[in-house]
Order: structure tokens, then sequence, then C-alpha cells
């Protein structure tokens, strides 16, 4: 198959299909073809997909992959529907017991399963259609146009836009990615496929701009909850959520390094561009920050379990510099003044972590981390704190309000110097090569689920 091009007919079949699904059988065809022996020689499908500029056909492919997120989507909503109900009159009358009253038929309650059971339920999800998810990474990472396709498209018809439901099934993979090895190589995939996106500096000021604003139903199956935002939002807060949602609902000694460095650095190259561009973005900043020096306070307990795992260092500086650069460039995108102090605020309380974190992992010698600029402006203002601020004299740190140490935040600022490395907003651009072994076993992951999908058809 490999020698016999197939790749014309299958795109004529895609162009006259009249409905997305028939276009998800020939495109997930594609993408085992062109995953085949990619590593030990040139794949000719890649290159077709390469050289692909017929945008009509691109956007048909698109639209199933959107219709397809939905339907993977949905099958977790039917284990564990996590939509808060919003108020209505008709569910106040069913609060005080006269929801009889309401007219119309009544809606269809979802069974409600015990936590085991919901748990054996979801570890066998995405369901088999989740291998269009490698097509859809391959062409990706092969084809401009149809990543900016991709974050671009609407869907009228449905009314969700196809990277809302690719954001949102994502969400869901990485919430449940601990329950088996198939959910987090599709979870892997999903997060190579955002990287890519942020990278493109077209797309990435697109994804921040007014004009990308998109409602996104993000999972809700697992607490910690972030703060619950209805309606349209601009879409790079939504992928700011589906990212700490991942690092918040993954932490586990056995640490899976590979996916946080991707959740991290995904979210570094966002930030990096929010800072060059002055882009200033309204978003819970609070709960952001938070969660990066959760994750470094988490590392900071379990160093014996994790300092040997495999490429452990670079998530070290990915976490560091991220929270390095809010510091030194914060002033360029967060909203307004009190986000800039909040995260002043969380810094300085996180010094004692912050100093144990660097003995712990040696970073004194690692000049592509920047821990000494976190931990200055720690010392910086425990100093201030022990003399007393104009608003704090006479007062033990200990006993100081969080507004009183807010105003020696502010105070702060005019003696501060924030010795920040150069470069904390440059990043390596994604290479292929170096997820080769994630994407063979990913690959394998898709045959099988092709396989269910044939035997699906065959019945």
């Amino acid at each position: 198959m490999i020698q016999r091009d197939l790749f014309p007919s299958v795109m004529k079949f895609i162009q006259e299909s009249e409905v997305p699904g028939q276009v998800l059988e020939p495109f997930t065809l594609l993408g085992l073809l062109a995953n085949y022996n990619k590593f030990e020689f040139q794949n000719p499908y890649q290159l077709r997909l390469n050289d692909f500029v017929n945008e009509s056909t691109i956007q048909r492919i698109i639209e199933c992959v959107g219709y397809t997120c939905q339907a993977l989507r949905a099958d977790y909503i039917d284990i564990q529907d996590d939509l808060p109900e919003g108020w209505t009159f008709s569910s106040a009358l069913n609060m005080i017991g006269l929801g009889a009253i309401v007219p119309g038929p009544k809606p269809e309650r979802k069974p409600v399963h015990d936590a085991e059971t919901a748990k054996q339920m979801l570890a066998a999800l995405p369901g088999a259609n989740a291998a269009i998810l490698l097509a859809t990474y391959d062409f990706c990472h092969a084809n401009k146009l149809f990543c900016f396709n991709l974050v671009t498209m609407t869907d009228e018809k449905t009314k969700e836009r196809p990277i809302a439901s690719f954001l949102s099934l994502t969400s869901y993979l990485l919430q449940h990615a601990h329950l088996s090895n198939r959910a987090t190589y599709y979870a892997h995939l999903n997060l190579m496929v955002l990287r890519l996106v942020v990278e493109d500096p077209i797309i990435c000021k697109r994804i921040c701009g007014q004009e990308s604003k998109v409602p996104v139903r993000l999972c809700r199956q697992r607490q910690p909850f972030l703060p619950l935002v209805k309606g349209e939002r601009v879409l790079a807060t939504c992928l700011l959520d589906a990212m700490i949602d991942g690092i918040n609902h993954n932490l586990r000694r056995r640490l899976d390094v590979s996916l946080y460095t991707l959740c991290v650095g995904i979210i570094l190259r966002l930030v990096s561009y929010l800072s060059r561009s002055r882009t200033r973005l309204v978003y819970h900043w609070s709960e952001f920050f938070r969660s990066l020096l959760s994750l470094i306070r988490f590392l900071t307990t379990y160093t014996a379990d994790l300092k040997d795992l495999p490429h452990l260092e670079i998530l070290l500086d990915h976490v560091v510099n991220l929270v390095a650069l809010s510091l030194s460039a914060g002033e360029a995108f967060l909203p307004t003044p009190a986000a800039y102090d909040d995260l002043f605020y969380k810094v300085v309380e996180s010094g004692d972590v912050l100093t144990k974190f660097k003995e712990n992992y040696g970073l004194k010698s690692r000049k592509s981390n920047s821990i000494d600029t976190l931990i200055s402006v720690s010392t910086h203002y425990k100093q201030m704190l022990a003399e007393g601020g104009s608003t704090a004299k006479r007062k033990k740190p200990s006993s100081l309000t969080t507004h009183e140490v807010t105003e020696v935040i502010k105070q702060g600022y005019e003696t501060l110097s924030i010795q920040a490395k150069e470069g904390l907003d440059t990043w390596d651009r994604f290479r292929e090569a170096d997820e080769r072994t994630l994407l063979k076993k990913m690959a394998r992951a898709s045959v099988a689920d092709v396989r269910v999908m044939v035997e699906r058809q065959i019945r």
C-alpha cells in the first residue's frame, strides 16, 4: 500500500462525501499510512500531506474532526454529566417541590454510577474513533494550512467550532489520562497538536485576540475545579485552563514527565507571546500561579521519587522559567496591577519551598534554570517585611495581614531589581524525532482502535 499511491483516491472520496461521518474512516486510514515506518524511511504520504492545499477538502476533514471530538466527549459525559446546572425557573420550582407544574417533557436523567464503576467505565475511554486524532496530528505537523483552518474554521450547523470541540476533548483526556496508557497516548497526541498551534506566531496571535472568542466546554469531572466561566472567552484562556487542569489532575509519584513538560511548555510559549506582544489577557491568573507554585511544591516534597526520572530537568527549567518570566514581564500581559501584586505575594509566600527546591535538585550549577531570580525576589521582600515597610512598622512579619503584605510588595518595586536571565521568552521548536518512541506507541494504539472500528462494521 505504500508503493501504490492511494492518496488521490482517498482525497477524492473525502471530497465527494456528503456528511462528516463519511470522512472518518478514509481520513483515519491516511493517518495509518502516513505513520507506516515514517522514522525509518521517507514516507510518501507525509510528503503528500505537506503539499496538500485544497482548502475545501481540508475544511471538510476538520469538520469531521470536530464532530468526532464531540462524539468522543459525549461518551465521558454519559458516564458522569459534569455540566453545572444553571438557574432556571423550572429548576427553582423543582427545588421547592413544585416541579410537577412545569409544562413540557421532563429532561431525561442520566444514570448515576458509583465511583468505582464510573472509574472502570472511564478507563475504557476514549472510544475507538479516537484513532482519527493520529491523522489530525500528522496533518497539523505537515501542513500549516490545515493547522490554520483547525483554529479559525467555524461550523454554523452545530454552533460549536472544531477547535472548541478538539480542546474540549483534550481537557477530558487530560483529567483521565492516568486511567490507562491508551488515554495517556491520546492526551499526548492532542498536546502535540496544541504545541504546534502555539508555536506558529500567526495562529498564536489569532487565539490570543478578541476575534477568537468561543465557548468551550471544559471537563469538570474531578476536583480541584478552576473557576467556571460561562459564555464566550478568548481561546487562549480556554487553552490555559485545559493545561492547568492537566497539571492539577496528574500529580503522582510516578510522574508523567513528558505530559507535564508538554503542558507547561505550551503555557510557556503562550505566555512568551503575550509578553512580547504586550497582550493583556483577562484571566484567573491567581489560580494559574497557585497551580504552578503547587507543582514546584509537589516536586520539592517528592524529590526522592522524582529526581531520577528521565528528562525531568527540562520540566524543572520550564516551570521555574515560566514563573521568572511572569515576574520580569508580567506588567506586559497581566490585566491589572493587583494581579501582578498577587504573583509577587505568592512567590514571597513560597520562599522556603523555592530554596529547598533549588537544593534538592542541585540547580545552583544549572545555567538554564532561573530559580535564583525567584529566590532573590522572595528574599528582597522578606527583608523588607522583617525591617518593616512604612505600613508595617513595629509588627512581626508573621502577624502582618494580607493587605499589609501587599502594601509592602508595592513599596518594594522601587528597590527591587529582577536579575532575570536573558531568553526566558525563547523556546525550542517542536521536533518530531524527540517524540519518536511515543509516536510509535501511539501508532500501534491507533491500529488496534482501527481494528475495533472495522470489526464494528462487519458485525
